[in-house]
């Protein structure tokens, strides 16, 4: 059997009350104006968290060409959205912030300050020494917009680039820290230190006391997006004395929120082989068939210990210039070789600037 391939943090997801609204938000800001997919259709293969019936859904699934990992948004359709009772905390279980990359974060804040956005903090180093800071989107989603030093292109446009991880509540460190480092090669730990931090002062729940965990994989990305998706990482939470709760708890799939966070990968079956080892098997698993808008794939997810949901994306195609018939096909690509990068830049062509 062929080995297990990660290519990168494909996307966050995120549920939104209107998809076309929130993406030309995120669009005018963010600079993520590149829609691999823009999809209507019916989530019949999440069953288990969607009230084990199809719901309806629109979806978008766009990127940055400057690197890092896409938002998806999700808009659920036909039926009425369960907010969370409350404004989730720092230390709740499940997806809290989604990280975006930043080539120059002070002149980042300093655009986002005159555009009148809300910024919760100023910025700062973290806890791992890089230069960051937080904010939120008109919906209540946390963002920290943080440092990176690998850029797949620069626009004079955008100072920021796509997703590059995310902070995730977790309630036994020790555990998700086995979790990540086996199912998904996050196995370095760069930094590991428990407190109240000042950085988070400012965040919902930023004044707990939590451990706070930074993990790297040793070894690199690589497959086909890998250049265009760049390094990421993970930054686990725990709250050590304040009670904590499921963000996603009684809500559906899709819901508003951080829903997901969903890396690409090569070789479904070899990753179906050890996420079962890892004791984590597949609660849904779209099969081959699978197509979305323009893009064909195959999808699967998995629970962390915690039951946030990790999703595994085999790409088989997605499109450059629709009108012309012309895609990327991944089918008999090397599963480790990185496509050119004029290749991957030529997603320009997808490019929305309304």
């Amino acid at each position: 059997m062929k080995e297990k391939v990660i290519c990168g943090l494909q996307q966050v997801g995120v549920g939104v009350k209107d998809a076309n609204e929130s993406w030309k938000w995120y669009r005018k800001h963010f600079g993520i104006d590149i829609p691999v997919v823009a999809a209507e259709g019916v989530a019949e293969r999440m069953l288990p968290y969607t009230g084990g019936k199809p719901q309806p859904r629109f979806a978008i699934l766009a990127v940055n060409l400057q690197g890092g990992g896409g938002l998806e948004i999700w808009e659920p359709r036909g039926r009425e959205l369960n907010y969370p009772p409350q404004q989730p905390m720092l230390g709740d279980l499940g997806i809290f912030i989604a990280k975006i990359k930043s080539r120059d974060v002070k002149a980042t804040y300093d655009r986002f300050s005159r555009e009148g956005l809300r910024l919760l903090t100023a910025p700062s180093q973290s806890f791992a020494g890089l230069e960051h800071f937080y904010m939120s989107d008109p919906w209540d989603n946390i963002l920290e917009i943080e440092q990176a030093d690998e850029i797949f292109t620069i626009t004079k446009d955008f100072t920021t680039g796509g997703t590059g991880g995310a902070v995730l509540g977790v309630s036994d460190m020790d555990k998700s820290i086995d979790f990540y480092g086996k199912v998904l090669g996050f196995d370095v730990v760069c930094a590991d230190k428990t407190g109240i931090f000042d950085d988070m002062n400012g965040i919902p729940g930023g004044d707990r006391k939590i451990r706070r965990v930074l993990i790297e994989r040793s070894k690199p990305f690589e497959g086909p997006l890998s250049p265009l998706m760049g390094p990421s990482h993970l930054e686990l939470v725990q709250a050590l004395e304040a009670p904590v709760v499921k963000i996603y708890e009684n809500r559906y799939w899709g819901d508003p929120g951080y829903i997901q966070i969903c890396f690409d990968v090569r070789n479904m079956d070899a990753v179906e082989r050890d996420c079962q080892a890892a004791g984590h098997p597949f609660v849904c698993d779209s099969g081959v068939d699978f197509a979305m808008g323009d893009a064909d794939g195959h999808f699967t997810y998995i629970e962390d210990p915690d039951g946030t949901l990790i999703e595994f994306v085999e790409t088989f195609r997605i499109p450059i210039m629709k009108k012309w018939g012309i895609y990327l096909d991944f089918h008999k690509r090397d599963d480790h070789k990185p496509l050119p990068r004029w290749m991957l830049k030529a997603l320009r062509f997808l490019r929305t600037n309304d």
